[in-house]
């Protein structure tokens, strides 16, 4: 393959900065490769350019810090292209970037519509959409709830590796709760591929949340919260259908939903939705 023909597209288009095209070329081949790395006579062949070329472009990504070279000479990711991502999905960018998919859920569910993220023992509440009728809770952007007690930290819980060992702390922040109880909440979670509260943050008002992962990882909830008159067992599993079908295209690359679980109930139909 003649030198720099990786700049092309499969489009017939051609990089405008083919050094750049390398270089970035260069990192995709050494984040599929992974903790392993890469030799530079591998990764010039996998890339189709000489070794001379290859060598130029780590070079550039070393002193940025986005290539590192461990003891046997392969090449790796190093910290500053990783942090690109944890960047990208720092708990500021987040209601930017998912706003829109709150916006549209909102719409599909009629009704309150959170996210937000772990902070030590604690949910931080990142953004809400509220739906034309008014929903009074006691929520807003910023301010914070014990995560075992909200259905956005158990869907968090539930999906970062949590185990029992973990609990205690944040069952003190929580006050009078039981360790059986939240873990049995949690791994009801992980089965269900969502999380409920019930009236324990708010009298009259309940949740239900599911996780946005990473990498596997959750590092981020969305919820749906209603009067609990509303949230009947039917109406959770048809809200959590709206979520499943609504959230997945607005989200952007690199976050997902849990896998659905075997046999999965998807709630009434949407031509049944019920009148409230």
């Amino acid at each position: 393959m003649a030198d720099g023909s990786q700049g092309e597209t499969s489009y017939g288009e051609t990089s405008p900065v083919e050094s750049v095209d390398r270089a970035l070329l260069a990192l995709g081949a050494l984040a599929r490769a992974g903790a392993r790395g890469m030799g530079l006579a591998e990764l010039a062949a996998a890339l189709g350019l000489n070794k001379t070329t290859v060598h130029r472009s780590l070079a550039a990504l070393r002193f940025r810090g986005f290539v590192t070279q461990d003891p046997s000479g392969s090449y790796v990711l190093g910290a500053a292209a990783t942090q690109l991502a944890e960047d990208f999905f720092g708990d500021e960018n987040l209601p930017v970037l998912l706003h829109p998919a709150l916006v549209a859920l909102c719409g599909a569910a009629d009704e309150l519509v959170h996210l937000g993220v772990l902070s030590g023992t604690h949910v931080v509440y990142l953004d809400k959409v509220e739906p034309e009728r008014s929903v009074r809770v006691w929520s807003a952007v910023g301010r914070r709830r014990a995560a075992v007690t909200t259905a956005l930290g158990r869907a968090l819980l539930a999906y970062r590796g949590t185990e029992r060992s973990m609990l205690p702390g944040y069952v003190r922040a929580a006050g009078a709760m039981d360790a059986d109880r939240v873990w049995s909440v949690l791994e009801a979670a992980r089965k269900r591929g969502f999380a409920t509260e019930e009236q324990e943050n708010e009298v009259g008002i309940s949740c239900v949340a599911v996780p946005l992962l990473r990498s596997g990882a959750a590092i981020a909830a969305v919820s749906i919260t209603a009067p609990a008159e509303r949230m009947t067992a039917e109406r959770i599993l048809w809200l959590y259908s709206r979520m499943r079908e609504v959230l997945p295209p607005l989200l952007p690359a690199g976050l997902t939903l849990p896998e659905a679980p075997a046999g999965e109930p998807t709630g009434a139909d949407p031509g049944d939705r019920p009148q409230m």
